[in-house]
């Protein structure tokens, strides 16, 4: 009998030790249900899509980590102006877009091309990332050596909805011109142009992107064509009248035929997302990218040259609480 009571005491401690091993585990950040984003980006062949793709991959880092249970997709789209319109329109959909500095300007505004639809005060920045320069490309025989030389020339102007065609089209107001300056005034698609230019069907034409570009690559090396500073007292103006367009310079021997810097102008690249977006959302995705920042700079060389400071620089809307919640954090201070 005593033997049999000694059996039972040890197998209550027995099972009391398992029981302390199959606690179950505290809830973790995936045990929510799954949240999904989209990143509206740009054209296949600009730095806008890669970038979107590379924060994604470090969003989903995160998830694979059980830090969040966020999904992130990246879409390919016209750009600023789309993307700017679609995270205005839709505030319920769970999508960040990157926008040009001088496009998040105008938008939240209600400026430019935004002017009848008036300004949206919703609108909100994660951070910025990098510098993209007004860049005009022109072909080799069209004599075009500065902006001036453009009026009466094959022009793109730009895919409709771009920020290319927006910044392009700020600019030659400032000139007076419009498209009829132009001999002929196209509105051909970023992976349209380099083609274009060397099938001889354009002169010259503007690409607002970080470098180096694929574009431009092709346009250098396929048909010699080469970049064309844009400076002079008219766009010294536009660029006082516009701080969010400082001046940018292009390295030279980064294209062929480019044998010195070009001096240009140009805004920045910005992550935004709707005041809508869930505070928790805004926070993992600003923390993937600012956490993994070295990582995140070795997947383009265009994002080669961002510092946790300047990509807190060149916005022009209040960031969102959630990248203000990672910032105090992390201990950055926003100017």
């Amino acid at each position: 009998m005593f033997d049999k009571l000694i059996l039972k005491v040890l197998l209550g401690f027995v099972f009391l030790g398992l029981a302390a091993f199959v606690q179950p585990a505290p809830a973790s950040a995936q045990d929510g249900p799954q949240q999904f984003i989209t990143i509206g980006t740009g054209g296949l062949t600009g730095v806008y899509y890669p970038a979107g793709g590379a924060v994604c991959r470090l969003v989903d880092k995160g998830r694979r980590a059980k830090e969040h249970n966020i999904r992130c997709t990246v879409e390919s789209t016209g750009a600023s102006v789309f993307n700017v319109n679609t995270i205005g329109s839709d505030p319920d959909h769970m999508y960040l877009g990157i926008v040009q500095s001088d496009v998040q300007h105008q938008a939240y505004n209600g400026e430019g091309d935004f002017a009848q639809a008036g300004g949206n005060k919703e609108l909100r920045v994660l951070f910025s990332l990098q510098s993209e320069a007004f860049t005009l490309v022109a072909r080799q025989d069209a004599n075009i050596n500065t902006f001036d030389d453009l009026p009466g020339k094959r022009m793109n102007l730009g895919d409709p909805g771009s920020g290319n065609r927006n910044t392009l089209t700020l600019l030659m107001n400032e000139y007076g011109w419009t498209p009829d300056t132009f001999k002929l005034a196209t509105d051909l698609k970023p992976t349209e142009m380099a083609g274009a230019l060397c099938d001889n069907k354009i002169d010259a034409y503007v690409y607002v992107i970080g470098h180096p570009n694929g574009s431009i690559t092709e346009a250098s090396t396929t048909c010699n064509a080469h970049v064309v500073p844009v400076v002079g007292p008219i766009v010294e103006a536009f660029m006082e009248k516009n701080p969010f367009y400082p001046e940018a310079v292009i390295p030279a021997g980064m294209y062929r035929g480019t044998d010195t810097d070009v001096v240009t102008f140009g805004p920045k690249a910005t992550m935004m997302a709707h005041s809508g977006l869930p505070e928790e959302i805004a926070y993992q995705v600003t923390k993937a990218v600012f956490s993994n920042l070295d990582e995140f700079k070795n997947l383009h060389p265009a994002l080669s040259g961002l510092t946790a400071q300047n990509m807190l620089e060149g916005n022009s809307v209040p960031f969102h609480p959630g990248a203000l919640r990672y910032f105090a954090e992390a201990g950055l201070e926003v100017k």
